[in-house]
Parts: C-alpha cells; structure tokens; sequence
C-alpha cells in the first residue's frame, strides 16, 4: 500500500471516529453536562435508585443501623456475594447464596429455613444488586419476611461490627 492510499486511509478512519464521537456526545448530552459540572457520580447514584425503585419494587430495604439490630435480633442473614468473598470474610452466621445458585437451586438451597424467618439478604457495597436479585427470588419462593441490607457488607465492615473469617 503506497503512502497516498494510507492517508486516506487514516483521513477517513479519523472522520469516521469523529462522527461517532460526536453522535456519542449528543446521544448522552445529559451525562456530559452533568460530568463537566462534577456531578455524574450523585446523577448515576439517583439513576441506579430510580432503577431500583422500578425493577425491584416489591422488596423492602433496611439499613445498616436496621439491619445490625436484626442481626442481634437473630434474624437470618443471606449473603448474595460470589463464594470467594464469603469465604474470606462474612456476616457472622450468614448462609452464602449467590443469585446463580439461588436460581439453579431455588428451595433446595434453603433446605430447613422455614417460609415465615427474617432473612436479611446483603451483598458486597451500595452498589452492587445482587441482594435485590436474591431478595426477589426468595419472595417468589413464598419467603414472606425478607429484607435486603442494601450498604451492603462493605458499610458493616466500616462499621466495625462483628465479622467471620471461617466457612
């Protein structure tokens, strides 16, 4: 390829690039406002709760300060995060119950926990929807007193509140 074909090359590759780039910009304009005013971290958080509230609807949430009162309470806590995070550190007493087992396994999974327990179910940080998943599938396995702990297990760490290292 001679050096006249490969400019051209490049010219059209650049304009290709700089009209995506452009629609891009105009496609999320809102976003860009937003993140040039330094704002897109509480715009996204606002996002995601909105999205929450809509998909996840029938599940009630509690807190940290709720769900640490539960917990001494002796309710039982579901922790949603992947088996290598439950297996470094947990919620003491907490049963590991990542959404992909709770739906290959469903009921079997939670052999002997009868229908009418609390169950909190909590996963890694606020972020993070897997406790809202698994909360969701219990429901429809007719558990009828779940909560999903939504700061998640990083905010009960932060807190400095009792945490279990064995399997």
């Amino acid at each position: 390829m001679n050096s006249r074909a490969l400019k051209e090359d490049l010219a059209w590759a650049a304009f290709i690039l700089g009209v995506a780039a452009f629609f891009g910009v105009v496609q999320h304009w809102t976003l860009v406002k937003v993140s040039v005013k330094g704002e897109l971290s509480g715009h996204l958080d606002e996002r995601r709760a909105q999205r929450r509230a809509r998909q996840f609807q029938g599940v009630k949430t509690v807190n940290l300060t709720q769900a640490h009162a539960l917990w001494q309470e002796g309710a039982l806590f579901i922790d949603a995060r992947e088996p290598e995070e439950f297996r470094e550190i947990h919620i003491p007493g907490a049963l590991s119950l990542p959404p992909e087992v709770l739906e290959k396994e469903g009921n079997r999974a939670l052999t002997g926990i009868v229908k009418d327990r609390r169950l909190v179910v909590y996963c890694s940080q606020a972020s993070c929807d897997a406790a809202l998943k698994v909360a969701e599938g219990l429901q429809k396995l007719g558990y009828t007193q779940v909560l999903a702990f939504m700061e998640g297990f990083q905010a009960w760490d932060e807190a400095g509140f009792p945490a279990d290292t064995s399997q």
